[in-house]
């Protein structure tokens, strides 16, 4: 039988993984906004206090139960939707570098499609749970669900935001998938909504000619490719073990967005390749820990709200680092725990919240018996 203390163990690596993510990330954001116009100590205090907020939020979320999450779930739902639907009202929806993604809270904005995660999987984890006797209906266990996940999406294109919207979409087809919904439908749709996702990047220039530019990142260096070429001269003059902390260059007006999408970079030429490891390293922890728990919750409710959660963290992850690395286009991913912004920051944690429930409630239904005690 596992002892009690091995059972801690993935709660464990998944709260300390992103603690140091998080520590990474507040370490280099100093640096990374020195080339800005904001004062970057007035920045990084406030993030380090996002980041007491959003620890405390996360520990609220963990001691919730399984009927205080069930109950709020649609409502979760409807809120999300609601807030991407604002942020297309002028005067609420704040633009920035033609996008309106951002609502305007008066002392904040808040990007809405980062909340806009949770209340997704709250939702979407309720409802395929409580509809499992009926998944192999096409309405019911395949064109309602998909509707739910095709309506977050059109918003989130709506602002436009293309890469977020990929994101869900990839979010909503793992549920399904591992849900058990019939692969017939699921592939066709798919592929159908590749298809249409295509289709839409052919028909805007700029997008379009992200691509073409990736394909040549050498020959549109002064182009479109401009942030990829910064970004990979940055993390070729870090080596090893990198130029220092406050001795890059890539941020003082060559890299744009340093301390957001591009955060990884100003890592990689500061602190080196061994930083940049290490931040790789810890994803893996985390994505080793919401495995073992996935594996050990036998509700499904738990079980899909371990995979919303940990596929957002987790795809999150890999399409910034492909970004900034050259493996993928150009495209504003933030990275989780690391990147700065209140929303970034605040909905990984609500999501890490989530997951340390779902393995609470998954050691309740193992409780050691009085032998092993």
């Amino acid at each position: 039988m596992e002892s009690r203390t091995l059972r801690y163990i993935p709660a464990v690596a998944c709260v300390s993984s992103a603690i140091l993510l998080a520590g990474f990330g507040l370490v280099c954001l100093y640096s990374a906004l020195r080339g800005s116009l904001v004062v970057p100590v007035d920045i990084l205090n406030k993030q380090i206090l996002l980041l007491g907020l959003s620890l405390v939020v996360a520990a609220v979320i963990s001691l919730q139960g399984e009927r205080n999450l069930r109950v709020g779930a649609y409502g979760a739902m409807i809120l999300g939707m609601l807030a991407l639907l604002l942020v297309l009202i002028p005067g609420i929806g704040v633009t920035v570098n033609g996008s309106r993604r951002w609502l305007n809270l008066g002392i904040s904005n808040v990007q809405a499609s980062e909340l806009a995660k949770v209340c997704f999987v709250l939702g979407m984890a309720h409802y395929l749970s409580t509809h499992q006797r009926v998944k192999s209906h096409w309405f019911w266990g395949f064109l309602l669900p998909m509707a739910l996940i095709g309506s977050f999406v059109v918003a989130i294109l709506r602002e436009p935001d293309y890469g977020t919207a990929a994101l869900f979409a990839a979010v909503g087809v793992t549920l399904l998938f591992l849900w058990g919904a019939r692969l017939d439908l699921l592939l066709t749709s798919v592929l159908g909504g590749i298809t249409v996702f295509g289709f839409l990047i052919y028909q805007d220039p700029v997008r379009w000619r992200r691509i073409t530019s990736f394909l040549d990142v050498e020959g549109n260096k002064q182009d479109g490719a401009y942030q990829l070429y910064q970004g990979m001269l940055a993390f070729g003059s870090g080596g090893i073990t990198g130029v220092g902390i406050g001795n890059g260059r890539q941020q003082l007006a060559y890299l744009p967005e340093a301390h957001t999408d591009f955060i990884m970079a100003v890592i990689g030429e500061e602190l080196g390749l061994l930083a940049t490891l290490s931040i790789v390293m810890l994803f893996a922890v985390l994505f080793a820990a919401l495995l073992r728990i996935a594996q050990r919750t036998a509700d499904m409710f738990w079980f899909l709200m371990v995979v919303g959660c940990g596929s957002f963290i987790i795809y999150q992850c890999l399409f910034n680092v492909g970004v900034v690395t050259g493996l993928l286009p150009t495209k504003g991913i933030s990275l989780p725990f690391i990147s700065y912004g209140g929303a970034n920051l605040l909905g990984s944690f609500m999501m890490l919240g989530l997951i340390v429930a779902a393995w609470r409630h998954g050691e309740r239904q193992k409780l050691p018996s009085i032998r092993e005690l």
